[in-house]
């Protein structure tokens, strides 16, 4: 499931990146497994569980910016997912999860015109 996840988000990025190049959206890569080694070094360097797949570097009239996480269908959000929703949304970022394309491409329109 996971691999489907990485190539709807790689296809938006894509998408988004030609249709907004002087925009700022990057991937958080929280994800994936890794040996227990590079587990520790990288929550020593600030990895932190549950946060969003994708951020959206822009302000509009309404949120400071907006966290993207992307799931596939039947996916749902884990306990670290759903506790970083909560802190996104209470410092006033837009949080949004996209199961396609076209909720992506949505979500950054609207976002965008708002």
């Amino acid at each position: 499931m996971k691999h489907n996840e990485d190539i709807l988000q790689a296809n938006c990025v894509k998408w988004f990146r030609y249709q907004y190049p002087k925009l700022t959206l990057f991937s958080i890569p929280n994800g994936g497994n890794r040996n227990i080694r590079e587990a520790v070094r990288l929550k020593s360097t600030g990895v932190l569980a549950g946060v969003a797949d994708l951020f959206l570097m822009k302000t509009n009239n309404s949120y400071n910016g907006l966290f993207i996480e992307m799931k596939v269908a039947k996916g749902k959000q884990s306990v670290p997912q759903n506790e970083f929703e909560l802190k996104a949304k209470h410092e006033n970022y837009q949080y949004i999860v996209c199961r396609s394309f076209d909720e992506f491409k949505i979500t950054i329109e609207n976002y965008l015109n708002s």
